[in-house]
């Protein structure tokens, strides 16, 4: 008999679009998802920060998911999000192309990445989440926050 223990616990997914991938968020990581907004560049940073916004008088770093993942860049439209992530004392904020929906996935609809390679980029990457036939990539947010270092 086998003994595996199986993840049956229901998570809440944001799931979102970067070119024509989907990306997924656990919820609870998901402070508030705001239209477009004014960006401010900061001098020096990286080019994948694409500045600063003025959200109820904080200040919070927003990255490009798409530049980030060395994709090209596009003009915001009227799909394009924030996400605002909150870890502690840290706030960011992410540009994505759209977010499409929140869906209830299991644990046991979730793959690990690191049976399929061990390659640090995928760092980023807690698994990949089975959804309705498609396949949604779930990032570790924590690890896009802490990578950023002092640009935080």
């Amino acid at each position: 008999m086998d003994n595996k223990v199986i993840d049956t616990a229901v998570r809440q997914i944001v799931v979102f679009r970067v070119g024509q991938e989907e990306y997924g968020v656990d919820i609870q990581k998901v402070s508030i998802i705001e239209k477009m907004m004014g960006i401010a560049r900061v001098p020096t940073t990286p080019a994948f920060i694409l500045g600063v916004v003025n959200l109820r008088g904080e200040i919070i770093p927003v990255l490009d998911l798409r530049l980030r993942f060395d994709m090209p860049s596009r003009e915001p439209d009227d799909d394009t999000r924030i996400i605002i992530f909150r870890m502690g004392e840290i706030s960011l904020g992410m540009l994505v192309d759209m977010v499409s929906e929140v869906h209830q996935m299991k644990g046991t609809d979730i793959e690990s990445v690191t049976s399929i390679t061990n390659d640090r980029s995928l760092d980023y990457i807690t698994g990949v989440g089975k959804m309705d036939g498609r396949l949604v990539t779930l990032l570790n947010v924590e690890k896009l926050i802490t990578d950023l270092g002092v640009a935080v």
